[in-house]
C-alpha cells in the first residue's frame, strides 16, 4: 500500500479534459508538463470541438460564444491547489485560456502569442 501512497504524492499536478459529456483526466508531475498536455489535447480537437449557430428559446448562439471543449489543470496539492487555470476552445475553434475555478479571469495574450504561451506566461511567473 506504500508503493499506491507514494504514487498519489508523486503526482502533483491533475489536467481534465471535456468534451460535450466525455470528460479525460491525466497527471502531470510538473506546471510545464500539465501546460503542454492541455495544449496538445486541446489543439488536437479538430473538427470535433466545431460548433453550428444554435437557437435556444428567442437567442441566438455564434459558435464563438459557445464553449465546445474545456481543458481544466489544478495542482499540485489534491485538497487546495494553488493552481486552478485552463483554456476553453470554442464553436470556433479559437482558445482562450483562464485563471481561476469558480470565477475564471480570462488572460490576456500578447501580439503573437498563443493562449498556452500566455497560460505559461502567467503561471510561471
Amino acid at each position: 500500500m506504500l508503493g499506491v501512497a507514494a504514487t498519489i504524492a508523486a503526482v502533483a499536478f491533475t489536467v481534465k479534459i471535456r468534451v460535450g459529456p466525455a470528460v479525460t483526466r491525466e497527471r502531470s508531475e510538473t506546471l510545464s508538463e500539465a501546460i503542454d498536455v492541455l495544449e496538445q489535447r486541446l489543439t488536437n480537437l479538430g473538427d470535433e470541438a466545431r460548433r453550428e449557430r444554435r437557437r435556444a428559446f428567442a437567442r441566438e448562439y455564434e459558435p464563438v460564444a459557445q464553449v465546445a471543449a474545456r481543458g481544466e489543470l489544478a495542482g499540485p496539492r489534491r485538497l487546495r491547489p494553488t493552481v486552478r487555470a485552463g483554456a476553453d476552445v470554442r464553436g470556433d475553434g479559437s482558445i482562450e485560456a483562464y485563471e481561476g475555478k469558480v470565477t475564471r479571469e480570462l488572460v490576456a495574450q500578447e501580439p503573437g502569442e498563443s493562449a498556452f504561451d500566455a497560460l505559461r506566461r502567467v503561471l510561471q511567473a
